[in-house]
């Protein structure tokens, strides 16, 4: 799946909420701080970690380009 940046950047956990792959902020927090979530092959803790173009986002089997 592809995601067209708007901006500058867009935080890790807002990109999630914004593509439907969780219910809730909340939720999204929680999936990252677990370690569920990698970006470019290494896992990311980081809630708010500035997602740019060319960035790759894994959350379980769904694969995320950012361009």
């Amino acid at each position: 799946m592809k995601f067209e940046l708007k901006d500058d950047y867009i935080e890790l956990f807002k990109l999630l909420k914004v593509l439907d792959l969780v219910d809730s902020g909340a939720h999204a927090k929680l999936l990252i701080a677990d370690g569920y979530a990698k970006r470019n092959g290494e896992v990311e803790f980081r809630k708010r970690a500035k997602i740019v173009s060319g960035d790759i986002i894994k959350i379980a089997e769904v694969t995320v380009e950012v361009v």
